[in-house]
C-alpha cells in the first residue's frame, strides 16, 4: 500500500478578509473532493488573508497510481484557483507495510 502526500501554497491575490479567501478556498476544495476520491484540507495560513496551505492525501496499492492522483489534483487545483496562484509545491510517496 501506498501513501500519496501533496502540499500546495496558494496566494489569493483579490481576499481583502478572511471570509473573501475562505470563500474561495472551500469552494477550490469542495469542487476537488466531489472531482476525486481524495483527502484534501486547508492545513495552513488559515488566518492569513491572501494565503492558503492546502494538504492532499491518497491511498492507492500502487506507487504510480497514488503519485498519479496526486498529480491531478495538484493540477486541478493549479488551474482552478481562482483570483490568486501558487506559490509552492511538494509531493511525496510513502510505503506503507
Amino acid at each position: 500500500m501506498f501513501i500519496g502526500v501533496g502540499y500546495v501554497t496558494i496566494q489569493v491575490f483579490e481576499s481583502h478578509s478572511l471570509k473573501e479567501k475562505r470563500r474561495v478556498v472551500k469552494s477550490l476544495l469542495e469542487r476537488a473532493r466531489n472531482r476525486y476520491n481524495a483527502g484534501i484540507a486547508e492545513v495552513d495560513y488559515q488566518d492569513t488573508w491572501q494565503m492558503s496551505g492546502i494538504a492532499i492525501t491518497c491511498v492507492s496499492s500502487s506507487a504510480q497510481h497514488a503519485d498519479q492522483m496526486v498529480a491531478e489534483i495538484l493540477r486541478f487545483i493549479e488551474a482552478n484557483v481562482a483570483f490568486g496562484a501558487v506559490t509552492d509545491l511538494h509531493t511525496e510517496i510513502i510505503p506503507f507495510d
